[in-house]
Protein backbone atom coordinates (compact mmCIF):
# COMPACT_ATOMS: atom_id res chain seq x y z
CA UNK A 1 0.00 0.00 0.00
CA UNK A 2 2.94 2.38 0.99
CA UNK A 3 4.30 2.10 -2.68
CA UNK A 4 1.15 2.93 -4.16
CA UNK A 5 0.71 5.93 -1.96
CA UNK A 6 4.30 6.42 -3.18
CA UNK A 7 3.75 6.19 -6.84
CA UNK A 8 0.24 8.56 -6.45
CA UNK A 9 2.38 11.77 -4.37
CA UNK A 10 4.72 11.08 -7.29
CA UNK A 11 2.52 11.39 -9.83
CA UNK A 12 1.01 14.43 -8.86
CA UNK A 13 4.56 16.47 -8.78
CA UNK A 14 4.84 14.92 -12.18
CA UNK A 15 1.98 15.83 -13.66
CA UNK A 16 2.65 19.45 -12.56
CA UNK A 17 5.64 19.65 -13.77
CA UNK A 18 5.45 17.96 -17.16
CA UNK A 19 2.12 20.12 -18.09
CA UNK A 20 4.34 23.49 -17.33
CA UNK A 21 6.64 21.78 -19.33
CA UNK A 22 4.57 21.75 -21.87
CA UNK A 23 2.54 25.19 -21.95
CA UNK A 24 -0.58 23.57 -20.72
CA UNK A 25 -0.59 24.92 -17.01
CA UNK A 26 1.89 27.94 -15.23
CA UNK A 27 4.00 27.46 -12.81
CA UNK A 28 2.48 30.49 -10.97
CA UNK A 29 -1.02 28.80 -11.34
CA UNK A 30 -3.04 27.35 -8.01
CA UNK A 31 -3.53 24.29 -9.83
CA UNK A 32 0.21 23.36 -9.78
CA UNK A 33 1.11 24.85 -6.40
CA UNK A 34 -1.33 22.36 -5.27
CA UNK A 35 -0.03 19.52 -7.24
CA UNK A 36 2.87 20.19 -5.72
CA UNK A 37 2.71 20.86 -2.27
CA UNK A 38 -0.17 17.46 -2.29
CA UNK A 39 2.64 15.47 -3.56
CA UNK A 40 5.22 16.37 -1.65
CA UNK A 41 3.52 16.66 1.69
CA UNK A 42 2.37 12.86 0.92
CA UNK A 43 6.23 11.64 0.10
CA UNK A 44 7.14 13.94 3.13
CA UNK A 45 4.85 12.00 5.70
CA UNK A 46 6.01 8.11 3.93
CA UNK A 47 9.91 9.54 4.17
CA UNK A 48 9.25 10.18 7.87
CA UNK A 49 7.68 6.79 8.64
CA UNK A 50 10.55 5.40 6.98
CA UNK A 51 13.15 7.44 8.52
CA UNK A 52 14.21 8.40 4.97
CA UNK A 53 15.82 11.72 6.57
CA UNK A 54 17.51 13.27 3.32
CA UNK A 55 14.05 12.48 1.14
CA UNK A 56 11.95 14.01 4.02
CA UNK A 57 14.20 17.29 3.90
CA UNK A 58 13.29 17.44 0.46
CA UNK A 59 10.11 16.75 0.35
CA UNK A 60 9.40 19.02 3.04
CA UNK A 61 10.45 21.66 1.49
CA UNK A 62 9.36 21.56 -1.33
CA UNK A 63 6.07 21.08 0.19
CA UNK A 64 6.94 24.84 2.20
CA UNK A 65 7.82 26.17 -0.85
CA UNK A 66 4.62 25.47 -2.68
CA UNK A 67 2.90 26.51 0.46
CA UNK A 68 4.30 29.86 0.78
CA UNK A 69 3.51 30.25 -2.68
CA UNK A 70 -0.03 29.27 -2.45
CA UNK A 71 -0.35 31.85 0.79
CA UNK A 72 1.17 34.29 -1.31
CA UNK A 73 -1.16 34.20 -4.16
CA UNK A 74 -4.46 34.00 -1.76
CA UNK A 75 -2.93 37.41 -0.66
CA UNK A 76 -3.35 38.93 -3.97
CA UNK A 77 0.34 39.10 -4.39
CA UNK A 78 1.91 37.99 -7.80
CA UNK A 79 4.89 35.26 -8.05
CA UNK A 80 7.74 36.69 -9.81
CA UNK A 81 9.67 34.64 -12.30
CA UNK A 82 12.17 33.97 -9.63
CA UNK A 83 9.64 31.27 -7.90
Amino acid sequence: MDQLVQIVGAMLILIAYAAAQFGAMSQHSRGYLVLNLVGSAVLAVLAFYEELWGFLLLEAVWAAVSLWSLVQLARGRRLSAGH
